[in-house]
C-alpha cells in the first residue's frame, strides 16, 4: 500500500476470520481485507498454503496483540489426501515423484491406521516449507534442488477420524497442535498403510476456541464492503474472544491503572496461575497478565480497547 493511501487509514480494532479461497496466499488474503476495512494495522496468526481453504484469523490494530497467542493453538483440519500418487511438495501443486499399488484395507483397517497417530510424537518438517536453514527458506533449496537434514519436531494429535475411503480418495479429520505439517501425516499414514500419498485438499475448521461457523467468506466481505468500511467493520470480534481459553481476572480501577503503564500489582485468582485475561471494574479488557503463586499480576500484554464483557 502506497505511503498516500495509508495516511487515509484509520484506527481499526478487532479481529475477523476468513474463510480463505484456495489460490490466495495468506498476506495476500490480509491485504485484501485490510484495504477493505481501511485498516491501520493488521496481521494474520497461523499462515496457510495458498491452495489451503479455511479459518485465517485476521487481527487489527490492538487485535495484532493477540497473534502470538494463537500461534500457539491447536487446529483443526479436514484433509482429503490422494493415495498412490507421491509429490515433491506433498501437496496438489507439486510434481509426481512415485506411484504405489493402493491396499484394499476396509474402513475399520484404515481407522486402526489412524488411531496410531494419536497423541505425542516427532514430525520431520518438509522441505517445502518456511523454515529457515542457514538464513534460507526451505522451500527456496528445495526448488533448487537441494535437500538439507531438518530435526524432527515434537508434535501432538488429540483426534484423528476417518470421514471417507473410496478407491484412492481418503477423507479425515484431525485436531492437532500447532507446527504439525499435514502433508507431512498424509505421507507419514500412506506409508503404514504400504503406499504413498499427497494432500489433494485441505480445508481448516478451527484455530483455538473459534469455530467454523464464525467465519466470513472473501466474496461475501466483499460485497458488503460496496457500503463502505463500516459494514465490514460490523463484523469484527473483540480481541479478547481469542483468548477464552485463559481464566480471567478483574481489577479495581487503581489497579487497572497500575497495570495498564506495565506495573505489577496484586491479584486473586482462586487455583489459577499462569497467563490470565485481565479486565477492569468496567469489564473492560485491558490485557494478559501472567499470575504468580504469591498471588502478584505482571502485564505481558496491554490493551487499549473499549468496553467488553467477558
Amino acid at each position: 500500500m502506497s505511503r498516500r493511501a495509508n495516511s487515509r487509514s484509520e484506527t481499526v480494532d478487532g479481529l475477523l476470520l476468513l474463510n480463505k479461497p484456495a489460490g490466495l496466499t495468506s498476506n495476500q488474503a490480509l491485504q485484501r481485507v485490510k484495504r477493505l476495512l481501511n485498516a491501520k494495522k493488521a496481521g494474520h496468526t497461523g499462515s496457510l498454503d495458498p491452495a489451503a481453504t479455511g479459518m485465517l484469523p485476521l487481527c487489527f490494530g490492538e487485535a495484532t496483540k493477540v497473534c502470538a497467542f494463537l500461534l500457539d493453538a491447536d487446529k483443526t483440519y479436514r484433509v482429503t489426501a490422494r493415495l498412490g500418487v507421491a509429490t515433491d511438495t506433498g501437496d496438489a501443486d507439486g510434481s509426481d515423484t512415485a506411484t504405489a499399488d493402493v491396499p484394499e484395507l476396509t474402513a475399520a483397517e484404515w481407522s486402526g491406521i489412524l488411531d496410531g497417530f494419536r497423541g505425542d510424537s516427532t514430525q520431520v518438517p518438509p522441505m517445502y516449507s518456511a523454515l529457515k536453514k542457514d538464513g534460507r527458506r526451505l522451500y527456496e533449496l528445495a526448488r533448487q534442488g537441494q535437500t538439507v537434514e531438518r530435526d524432527p519436531r515434537p508434535i501432538r494429535i488429540d483426534e484423528i477420524s476417518l470421514l471417507e475411503v473410496a478407491g484412492t480418495r481418503l477423507v479425515f479429520r484431525v485436531h492437532c497442535s500447532k507446527g504439525t505439517y499435514i502433508r507431512v501425516l498424509v505421507e507419514d499414514i500412506a506409508k503404514k498403510a504400504g503406499t504413498v500419498a499427497h494432500t489433494a485438499r485441505l480445508h481448516r475448521e478451527t484455530v483455538g476456541e473459534f469455530q467454523s461457523d464464525d467465519m466470513l467468506d472473501l466474496t461475501g466481505i466483499e460485497a458488503e464492503a460496496e457500503a463502505g468500511p463500516d459494514a465490514v467493520r460490523a463484523h469484527l470480534l473483540p480481541p479478547d474472544v481469542a483468548l477464552e481459553g485463559m481464566p480471567a481476572v478483574h481489577l479495581d480501577i487503581e489497579a487497572r491503572s497500575r497495570f495498564s503503564v506495565g506495573q505489577t500489582v496484586p491479584a486473586q485468582l482462586e487455583g489459577a496461575t499462569g497467563l490470565v485475561r485481565v479486565y477492569g471494574a468496567g469489564n473492560e479488557f485491558a490485557g494478559v497478565g501472567e499470575l504468580s503463586g504469591d498471588g502478584q499480576l505482571a502485564p505481558r500484554r496491554v490493551f487499549h480497547t473499549g468496553e467488553k464483557n467477558p
